[in-house]
């Protein structure tokens, strides 16, 4: 059955090479089929590298931090309570570039396949690969 509630404590995160992420409303977690929400923790220095969700829009609330927000080629610093809005298929990244974790909520829509989350990866892709050197 599908939860109403998500209890930080009873969700278990999910670890990557770049920060930890929990998924609060998704199609297996709540039956969502508009929104999948997830809270992002970003490890200082490192980020959730450039890509793209095709049938998805995207906003990225800071909650905590500072996140280097990129939407398409456009660059902005912000911080908490600021937010970007990413159209579907547009190619973004967030990189924590403060000295402590970082904390975003993403939020998408509308859910596409199984898990409600679809992702192409264009880091190695020029002119993503170079964009930030």
């Amino acid at each position: 059955m599908p939860r109403r509630f998500t209890i930080a404590s009873e969700t278990e995160p999910e670890t990557l090479d770049w920060g930890q992420l929990r998924w609060l409303s998704h199609p297996p977690s709540t039956g969502a089929d508009q929104l999948t929400v997830i809270d992002v923790s970003l490890m200082p220095g490192k980020g959730h590298d450039f890509h793209k969700h095709p049938d998805q829009e995207e906003v990225i609330l800071v909650v905590a931090g500072t996140v280097e927000q990129w939407v398409d080629r456009e660059r902005r610093i912000l911080g908490p309570g600021d937010s970007a809005h990413i159209p579907a298929d547009v190619v973004h990244a967030s990189f924590n570039v403060g000295d402590s974790e970082a904390k975003i909520a993403a939020i998408l829509g509308p859910c596409v396949g199984e898990i409600g989350y679809e992702l192409v990866d264009v880091a190695g892709e020029e002119p993503w690969k170079s964009l930030r050197s």
